[in-house]
């Protein structure tokens, strides 16, 4: 089927943004929209089943991204999940459906994120989902994406909700994207009443499959956008070995994820012009910040042996807990969150018998890094350096995890199951601890924050998210934001293509 030599409007990525902005745009009949996505279609029967999901990690669905070596890792280069198909990532994560803290949002706000308040940003997240609870001043309910609480957790799940109840945590009926973040319940997952994967294509497109005005083409390569005076006004594709050129009458927005579309912007001309410059690349719009200020949430597993046989979970995240670690963050965020899950073999060192896993999270990392190109190549990698625990305090978080977890395996909830942690006795030093964060931490695919929203000198896009010095061009996905939620980040890059679509329509009218 033939593309369209011209929209009103081009999509570029079809991830957790960019399928909310191409369902809000196309509801206007009288809206041309086109949604690129590099990836495949969704159809493989694995992106509905969670069950499924290390099968959906396959190199088929995947970017393959990896790290510059990490000094703060043992010199260790970590591979960064990011999914390369209809849905994104949302096709190849864990459902945890996790809005943030409030005040991360008003940290925004702060920062120069104009009218990105919590209060701002809250309609947003009822907009998008249909939670199981109803409707009330926080919840949403006739939203595409449905949200429901763990229906089939593990006895180890409901043990971890009972001991941090049992170390005063609030554990009771909590609800940690309602009144307040903290404390600990079964996870709440973007799941379908049917039990299926409720990712952003599931969601947000097919439903509107038949829309005549919506056009929606899969492995397509956006290699660059073409600037004319100033103005974006066409992209420049890679389909089949053949190369194509899509017009735009309106906006082109950018959708593509924390790495994808500062790489786009600096083959399209828009970033550092020193860096630009040494690769042959014209500079369109000088935005030195365009690749900086990258953030992620890293995680930490901490295996224990169970006294009792457990089921091989349904889900990855069975239930979690949100917390602060030391005194003196009466005011902050949670930086703490805690995940369990019965044992995935798959994913654990062979022969351990019966296990159970924690899964630390730092949720308000200090560690910040950049990317960068290669070269002019679109089809090159880039260079990632996130600096993964380059700040203390990202070391401290995890020691203080490890003692939280020791303490909730001896709750009488948990010591039923409990039999002892399976690669750090209790006995160990707070250098062996130290040398065991730096040697088993990870990520947890959350980048955020390399075209960051803001006023300042680095900011890339200001608060209507439109980028800086080209006209006709918008970011909206996790690289917009100035820091990162205190929780996994899809539910906000959802929030930011349902707030993008209102800003770009409303600017139309």
């Amino acid at each position: 089927m033939s593309t369209p030599s011209a929209f009103d409007y081009i999509i570029i990525g079809a991830g957790a943004g960019g399928c909310a902005l191409a369902h809000r745009l196309s509801a206007d009949p009288a809206n041309s929209v086109l949604l690129l996505e590099a990836g495949g279609p969704d159809s493989n029967p694995i992106f509905d089943t969670p069950r499924d999901i290390i099968a959906t990690w396959a190199p088929e669905y995947d970017y393959g991204y990896a790290t510059l070596p990490q000094a703060g890792l043992n010199g260790r280069s970590v591979k960064i999940g990011r999914g390369k198909v209809l849905g994104g990532s949302t096709n190849v994560h864990a459902l945890m459906h996790v809005r943030g803290n409030p005040r991360d949002f008003d940290t925004w706000d702060f920062l120069g994120a104009d009218g990105w308040s919590f209060a701002d940003v809250l309609p947003y997240f009822k907009r998008s989902e249909d939670w199981e609870g109803g409707a009330d001043v926080h919840r949403g309910v006739g939203g595409p994406l449905s949200v429901r609480y763990n229906p089939n957790p593990t006895p180890v799940a409901k043990a971890f909700v009972a001991g941090a109840g049992q170390l005063g945590m609030r554990s009771v009926n909590h609800d940690y994207n309602g009144a307040l973040q903290e404390g600990a319940s079964l996870y709440q997952l973007v799941l379908t009443r049917d039990g299926k994967r409720a990712s952003s294509s599931q969601a947000y497109l097919r439903p509107i499959l038949s829309r005549p005005n919506l056009t929606i083409r899969t492995g397509v390569l956006v290699t660059k956008i073409e600037i004319e005076s100033g103005r974006a006004v066409a992209v420049r594709c890679r389909a089949a070995g053949a190369e194509s050129v899509v017009r735009c009458s309106r906006e082109i927005i950018v959708a593509a994820g924390a790495f994808d579309s500062p790489k786009l912007l600096q083959l399209s001309g828009i970033g550092p012009a020193n860096a630009l410059t040494k690769l042959g690349i014209a500079v369109k719009s000088d935005l030195p910040g365009v690749g900086q200020n990258l953030i992620d949430h890293m995680l930490l597993p901490f295996l224990q042996h169970s006294k009792q046989p457990l089921p091989y979970p349904e889900f990855l995240g069975e239930a979690g807990l949100f917390t602060k670690t030391r005194a003196g963050m009466e005011a902050a965020s949670p930086n703490l969150q805690i995940n369990i899950s019965a044992g995935v073999p798959p994913l654990a060192p062979p022969n351990l018998g019966d296990f159970f896993g924690f899964v630390m999270i730092i949720i308000q990392p200090q560690s910040r890094g950049w990317l960068g190109l290669r070269s002019a190549n679109p089809a090159d990698t880039l260079d990632l350096q996130p600096n993964y625990l380059q700040c203390p305090t990202d070391v401290d978080t995890f020691v203080d995890g490890i003692r939280l977890c020791r303490e909730l395996s001896a709750t009488p909830a948990m010591a039923e199951f409990a039999g002892g942690a399976i690669h750090l006795p209790a006995s160990a030093t707070k250098s062996e601890t130290i040398e065991y964060v730096r040697s088993w931490a990870g990520t947890v695919w959350h980048p955020v924050g390399t075209c960051k929203m803001g006023r300042d000198a680095l900011a890339v896009v200001d608060p209507q998210l439109r980028v800086y010095g080209v006209e006709g061009l918008r970011v909206a996905d996790a690289s917009v934001m100035p820091t990162i939620p205190a929780g996994n980040t899809a539910a906000a890059c959802i929030m930011i293509g349902e707030k993008a679509a209102d800003l770009i329509l409303t600017a139309r009218r």
